[in-house]
């Protein structure tokens, strides 16, 4: 296992089309863990697949509180929302999107459709902070990032502030 480079905005990478994993073999597995072992150091709760750099359909959710040092994270291949219901605003950061935290309206409750890491197909419903969390992950393996969620004025302001961020590093 290895911790990998995260991706920032307005890196390429993070709106790159994603392709679905299609073969289930150790090589998806140290994927996995790598992307694990990095969403922990960041120290965040998701991770998908663009933000390390690798344009899949993967993400890695924990939404444990540790115990005693054990972490149980989550890989879901292939996530795919198919039911919405209800609204609520709750508030989100992102590993790609330092510096800037904000209230985002999603929906309450969520069904995904997903494949773990043997091929196999599942469905999970779930509600409140794990289904804002899985939404926000699988909106990153579609080229959506939470600032996208933002009002024209806090989006503008924020990459107003990434630019200033790359001018100082540039001096």
């Amino acid at each position: 296992m290895s911790i990998r480079k995260i991706f920032e905005y307005p890196a390429p990478v993070l709106r790159q089309e994603t392709r679905a994993v299609t073969i289930f073999d150790d090589n998806l597995q140290r994927l996995v863990e790598d992307m694990a072992e990095t969403m922990y150091d960041a120290p965040g709760i998701g991770l998908a697949a663009p933000q390390i750099g690798e344009p899949l359909k993967l993400i890695v959710v924990d939404m444990t509180k540790e115990k005693g040092g054990v972490r149980d994270y989550m890989a879901m291949v292939n996530p795919e929302i198919t039911v919405k219901e209800g609204h609520q605003l709750d508030e989100e950061g992102c590993l790609s999107v330092p510096g800037l935290t904000s209230k985002v309206k999603r929906s309450r409750k969520i069904a995904v459709s997903y494949q773990d890491l043997a091929g196999n197909r599942h469905e999970l419903e779930t509600d409140n902070r794990f289904a804002v969390v899985l939404q926000h992950e699988i909106d990153h393996i579609n080229g959506i990032l939470f600032l996208d969620h933002l009002s024209p004025l806090k989006r503008a302001l924020y990459k107003k502030k990434v630019k200033k961020w790359h001018a100082e590093e540039q001096t």
